[in-house]
């Protein structure tokens, strides 16, 4: 029984280590830079800044993108692992950016280009210095088909928030108070981040700003749609820590942000 019990433990421990192996962490943490200091750090590494946001009073998100990373988004439904994000975080004193590993397989799914990905990842390590794992993580076999549990949206569920020529739709991303930028992916696709109301963004301070760069929230239009991903998919996709009890501090947020995307696609 003994030996029994003690080699039981033993594939436990290989299991762990293994599965340990295989985590990626959601973010890189980085020495603090401030938002004009980050800003030329990413055109330094061939990356193009496409707009700021400030998710709460005390951080900035940055969002950025490449040709590189454009070209790895081009199919359709794909095109939300075209720009990267990272946040400047003041009362923390740190810079934290979003793995474009992590948010590359799971935006991108079957379609996830490791080289790019990578050397993306490479770029920004190089750029901002050394940088250590967040504690967030998910195994890396798991993020293509993520959701946080039974009844709850795969990345596919999108939510459609508005319908129409993708020239108007654009022009109405645009025209809305708050949007960061709008960046053309192709002939007939581009990416908006589109501010949400300030009540529904208030989210964040529930569950943890740190982490706020998932705002501005992106829209994809493409072939006459507006399509957002759901929020019980994306803040567990950028929360991996956040369990059922801190879900339920926010289950109001995710309908309201659809309301909230809604509304500026009317």
């Amino acid at each position: 029984m003994k030996k029994l019990l003690t080699l039981v433990l033993l594939t436990l421990g290989f299991a762990i280590g293994a599965s340990a192996v295989d985590v990626t962490p959601t973010y890189k943490i980085a020495a603090y830079v401030d938002v004009a200091t980050a800003k030329a750090k990413l055109t330094e590494a061939g990356f193009e800044v496409v707009g700021t946001y400030a998710p709460f009073e005390k951080g900035t998100t940055v969002l950025f993108t490449s040709a590189a990373l454009k070209a790895a988004a081009t199919k359709p439904g794909r095109g939300f692992a075209a720009v990267g994000r990272l946040l400047v975080d003041d009362e923390r004193q740190q810079v934290h950016i979003a793995n474009p590993v992590y948010f590359g397989k799971a935006f991108l799914q079957d379609d996830y280009n490791e080289a790019t990905a990578t050397a993306a990842l490479a770029s920004l390590e190089k750029s901002f210095g050394p940088s250590k794992d967040s504690d967030d993580g998910m195994e890396f076999s798991k993020l293509a088909g993520f959701h946080f549990m039974i009844g709850m949206p795969y990345y596919e569920d999108m939510g459609t928030i508005g319908k129409g020529a993708t020239a108007d739709l654009v022009a109405r991303a645009k025209a809305a108070k708050g949007t960061a930028g709008v960046v053309q992916l192709g002939a007939d696709s581009y990416l908006a981040f589109v501010e949400l109301d300030s009540r529904t963004s208030s989210f964040v301070k529930k569950i943890g700003t740190e982490k706020s760069e998932l705002l501005p929230w992106a829209v994809l239009i493409e072939n006459g749609e507006a399509k957002a991903l759901k929020a019980e998919y994306y803040i567990a996709l950028s929360y991996p820590l956040l369990d059922l009890g801190g879900f339920a501090n926010i289950m109001t947020t995710p309908a309201a942000v659809i309301k909230s995307l809604e509304k500026t696609f009317k």
